[in-house]
């Protein structure tokens, strides 16, 4: 699985409880972690002292922690959880019997509060056999490996010479024009008025406008 340097390598057991000790976890968040989760494997740890790749500006080390599930499911809260306790970005494997799954977070500096990172949203590939999982550790630094992480495990597809920030940015507002879209088609053929029905066409219309604009850049 994974395919990584033995270098790399922790295989380290963390006790789950570590991330539900805390008193600002609430008892629905402490019994997913007690009925989904088995067990929990720190399995490496991407670093300049055993990659002999330099540290990012954000990112300075990747941790690649497995967790053991009880059934092929897990809320993403518990992965919110334990992002927020661990100062690091962290690649995330998910296995249940002879099946995983990757999970990368795309993370964003924290504004406030004792978490370095904040999660904007997750990316993960679809369930598969261990030895079909395999992800490549490409760039020049830790910074750029995370990255390609992301790609690899999103299916990020960059466009025109976009980076990944500006991919996302451009990828999360066709997301929303498109559920804004439906949302004023919907509205528009539930419209009785011809006005207001003719106003709804016209703000679908520019929407689809800023829409085409997007998949032209």
């Amino acid at each position: 699985m994974l395919g990584f340097p033995q270098t790399t390598e922790f295989n380290k057991r963390i006790p789950k409880q570590k991330f539900y000790e805390n008193i600002e976890v609430s008892p629905a968040l402490k019994r997913v972690f007690v009925e989904q989760i088995k067990l929990i494997h720190w399995r490496n740890k991407l670093a300049e002292s055993t990659l002999n790749i330099s540290p990012g500006q954000v990112v300075k080390e990747i941790e690649v922690i497995e967790i053991k599930l009880a059934q092929p499911q897990l809320d993403e809260a518990v992965l919110r959880q334990i992002d927020k306790e661990i100062p690091y970005h962290i690649l995330f494997i998910l296995s249940c019997g002879n099946k995983v799954q990757a999970w990368t977070g795309y993370k964003e500096a924290a504004e406030s509060g004792k978490a370095a990172f904040k999660v904007n949203k997750y990316y993960h590939t679809d369930w598969m056999l261990e030895d079909e999982l395999t992800l490549e550790i490409d760039g020049l630094n830790l910074d750029a490996v995370w990255d390609n992480f992301i790609i690899q495990v999103g299916g990020v597809e960059l466009e025109q010479g976009n980076s990944l920030d500006e991919q996302i940015a451009v990828d999360e507002r066709k997301e929303k024009l498109i559920k804004e879209i439906n949302k004023l088609e919907k509205q528009a053929r539930n419209e009785k008025q011809p006005n207001k029905k003719f106003e709804l066409a016209q703000r679908v219309k520019a929407l689809k406008k800023e829409r085409e604009g997007l998949n032209d850049k």
